[in-house]
């Protein structure tokens, strides 16, 4: 059945069109790139970490793929559909993986035929959920992933939007519910080398968007991962995560994350 497209406001700005604006996307609207303008002018470094934060994804899901095996992904809070989107990285290496997306924005559902673009092989689904609400997310990805299979789980900088400590709580039902051999691939956005202008940008960020979010420090995004088997080289800035050797910018960002393996 096709997804309904919903009415979308085009004169307050919006996060996920931000966040499109930013990665050179095409589904934004004037307000959005002048309020991006603003918080990029504040935070230049905001530009960066948008492009480094995809990379990683990359990068995550080719090794996810390629060297550790997995054919299921679980992408919650994946945004507007841009280049290299989880499903098209994992497809074109193993044209049968399966990939679920879920989010509860109404302009990524407004777009989300472009996240169901699977291979033949494959298979690909769309869950209007919120994260705060695992046990939806997991009876609905249920319909396209196989849970007794290793599963990756990817969270990208979704939970900054979860502002209290209830988002570890959150993100743990989700992984019980994931066998063995699965993994999480998570980042968000620190304090670690420009604090002040961190600090500004969420201070915007919150001022012009309805859906508010916080920065934390590496320590408190390391928690996320007790009880997993860190990959190397741990909880890093995102470029700083298994780096290609392609010449891509590799100068570290104030986004950090990590692979980890369930046991």
């Amino acid at each position: 059945m096709p997804l309904e497209r919903p009415v979308i406001n085009s004169s307050v700005p919006h996060s996920a069109r931000i966040w499109n604006y930013w990665l050179g996307g095409k589904d934004h609207y004037e307000i959005d790139e002048e309020v991006g303008d603003q918080i990029a002018s504040a935070n230049p470094e905001i530009l960066d970490i948008a492009v480094a934060q995809r990379a990683f994804l990359v990068r995550a899901v080719e090794y996810l793929v390629g060297e550790a095996g997995i054919r299921q992904f679980l992408d919650v809070g994946t945004g507007l559909p841009t280049a290299n989107n989880t499903h098209e990285v994992a497809q074109r290496l193993v044209p049968e993986t399966r990939i679920v997306y879920v989010d509860h924005d109404p302009v990524v559902l407004a777009h989300a035929s472009a996240l169901l673009t699977s291979t033949p092989e494959g298979a690909t689904d769309y869950i209007d959920a919120d994260l705060r609400d695992p046990e939806a997310i997991l009876e609905q990805a249920a319909k396209t992933l196989d849970f007794t299979q290793p599963v990756a789980l990817i969270l990208l900088g979704i939970t900054a939007h979860i502002t209290d400590d209830a988002v570890y709580d959150i993100v743990g039902r989700l992984l019980n519910a994931l066998p063995s051999g699965s993994y999480l691939v998570l980042c968000d956005d620190t304090e670690v080398l420009n604090p002040q202008q961190m600090r500004e940008m969420i201070e915007q960020w919150n001022a012009a968007s309805d859906n508010p979010r916080i920065n934390r420090s590496p320590e408190e995004l390391a928690r996320f991962f007790e009880g997993l088997e860190l990959l190397d080289p741990g909880v890093v800035s995102v470029s700083q995560w298994r780096p290609s050797q392609s010449g891509e910018p590799t100068a570290e960002v104030d986004d950090f994350g990590a692979v980890a393996r369930k046991p």
